[in-house]
């Protein structure tokens, strides 16, 4: 497309508003104003070179009234809706996945699936309710979810006789019948997986995708014969957890272990993946690889007879990623024309979008939109084309970008003479003409290269965020400007308490993200930030989702 072509397009675009607000305890609903087409009759000719009149629709800008950095709250929720991500629905805290969200998870989904194949991990399902005996039958378990369970108590008109809890997590679902299942040594391991729903019952300001009243997830349950085979799973799994927010998301996170006073109720231990949102300044838990010990082993009576004909209780982990994820991303990539998305999780990474022009053959442009689309389809890229005729190309370019679409081609008269087409890249608006002698070849390197590019644009913000605190003083004025703090610490579960309460306010307390398994050196000597008390380790501290 040539200047004069794209000058004629940009000419063209003008802004709608779309209204969003967010989900909140009073269950206000995000509403989205819809567009309000007009049409005028225009002369187009077509690919027979006969004149006739279209209905062509005057709107062609899609426009967000809220900024990044000035209202980020109003700007993720509008972000979600007019990308159409989610929809809110008629019950505060829940929300409709649309295909566009479900995609990305579908992706994410046959990654981390097939990976834990690998591992001789194989899917189950059990039901969604569990019992109320069941469900306390581990104290601290249950007391760590008790806010936040939700329960069945009528059929009909009529009380059940007993309540029945709806899984905010399966360990109690599940454990029942591992007792059942494991006998001897020969039934071990037992790696079982289920990808499935929980609900947990938030009340304070859900967020969609961050803290909703249900969500999507995988959990998977395993147990073994000894401790050394459950810790090396608890870290295989965290590594797979890391590769999906890098390799796929394209958001650094950073691998830890979680204080006992943040850890998994009832678990031994908890290691975790932990991003960074810069605008807001708080961390967020990506994803958790638990192990349990054999805490509910106990609670449970899941023995097994070993080669010695003894008596023993397994090891067993937890693990679970859900559509937080999804989240995450919009928070870290996105920008103040919609979504952004990484081309691995994209559902569709490049569309191809003609440009009429006065008296241009269209069908001869749109014929080669479709076939540029189907030569990228058989090259194993997700790719299509908008031929849709009652919309301008601008109002086009409006929407695929508020969608976030990876890489857009137009391919106008002019590219049609050059035998090119012209590319457009969603993270940074960069224009180049590619020959379609090698298509093929440069948009992998295009999309790869904006792989890469969100990736590092991300880490180095994240990065400029982290700042390492030796002193109270150097905390708390750390988190005052929203950073990430990297703080030498005594690993005194009362003095994170402390901490907590210190800094408890209107933006929320501070508290222990993770201490990070990569350990900068701590010298000799080395004192908590808070206690004065002599250091032993650097962990990160930050307010979070």
């Amino acid at each position: 497309m040539d200047n004069n072509q794209e000058e004629k397009v940009m000419n063209s675009l003008k802004e709608i508003e779309i209204e969003s607000s967010t989900d909140n305890k009073n269950n206000n609903k995000a509403k989205k104003e819809k567009k309000k087409p007009s049409s005028s009759s225009s002369d187009k000719k077509t690919g027979g070179g006969g004149s006739k009149k279209k209905e062509v629709k005057k709107e062609t800008g899609l426009g967000l009234t809220n900024k990044k950095d000035d209202n980020f709250g109003e700007w993720y929720s509008e972000v979600v809706v007019a990308s159409e991500m989610i929809e809110y629905y008629d019950i505060s805290g829940c929300y409709i996945l649309r295909p566009w969200t479900m995609s990305i998870w579908e992706i994410m989904q046959t990654f981390f699936d097939a990976e834990i194949k690998k591992m001789k991990v194989k899917n189950c399902y059990f039901p969604v309710f569990v019992s109320g005996s069941a469900l306390r039958r581990e104290e601290d378990h249950i007391e760590g979810f008790a806010p936040e369970v939700a329960w069945v108590t009528k059929s009909g008109d009529t009380e059940l006789d007993l309540p029945i809890a709806i899984r905010p997590t399966s360990e109690t679902v599940m454990y029942p019948y591992y007792s059942k299942w494991i006998r001897g040594h020969r039934d071990l391991p037992l790696k079982l997986n289920q990808w499935c729903n929980v609900v947990r019952w938030e009340f304070s300001h859900p967020t969609p995708f961050i803290r909703s009243r249900e969500f999507l997830w995988q959990e998977g349950h395993t147990a073994f014969a000894t401790k050394e085979e459950a810790d090396e799973e608890v870290l295989d799994i965290l590594e797979l957890y890391r590769r999906v927010y890098e390799e796929f998301l394209a958001i650094p996170v950073v691998k830890g272990k979680k204080s006992e006073l943040e850890k998994f109720a009832g678990g031994l231990y908890t290691t975790s993946v932990e991003a960074f949102i810069p605008n807001t300044g708080r961390g967020i838990q990506g994803a958790t690889s638990h192990c349990l010990g054999q805490n509910f082993a106990k609670m449970f009576d899941i023995n097994f007879e070993n080669e010695k004909g003894e008596r023993g209780m397994v090891w067993q982990n937890s693990w679970a990623y859900s559509t937080r994820t999804i989240g995450v991303m919009v928070m870290v990539h996105s920008d103040d024309k919609g979504l952004v998305l990484p081309p691995k999780v994209a559902s569709v990474q490049v569309v191809v979008v003609p440009v009429p022009y006065k008296d241009a053959d269209m069908q001869g442009i749109f014929d080669a939109c479709t076939n540029t689309v189907k030569t990228l389809n058989e090259a194993g890229f997700r790719a299509e084309e908008d031929l849709r005729e009652n919309y301008s190309p601008g109002w086009k370019y409006s929407h695929w970008e508020m969608k976030g679409v990876p890489v857009r081609i137009e391919i106008g008269p002019k590219d049609m003479a050059n035998k090119q087409v012209r590319v457009v890249r969603r993270d940074n608006s960069s224009k180049m003409d590619i020959p379609t002698s090698n298509l093929v070849e440069k948009i992998k390197d295009v999309l790869d290269d904006i792989q890469q590019s969100l990736f590092d644009s991300a880490k180095q913000k994240r990065d400029a965020c982290i700042k390492v605190a030796k002193t109270w003083e150097e905390f708390t004025t750390a988190l005052n400007e929203k950073k990430l703090i990297l703080a030498p610490w005594c690993d005194e579960e009362e003095v994170e308490k402390d901490v907590k309460a210190r800094t408890k306010g209107e933006m929320g307390a501070c508290k222990t993200l993770c201490t990070p398994f990569d350990q900068p050196e701590l010298p000799e000597g080395t004192l908590c930030f808070a206690s004065g008390k002599l250091a032993k380790k650097w962990t990160y501290w930050g307010r979070s989702y």
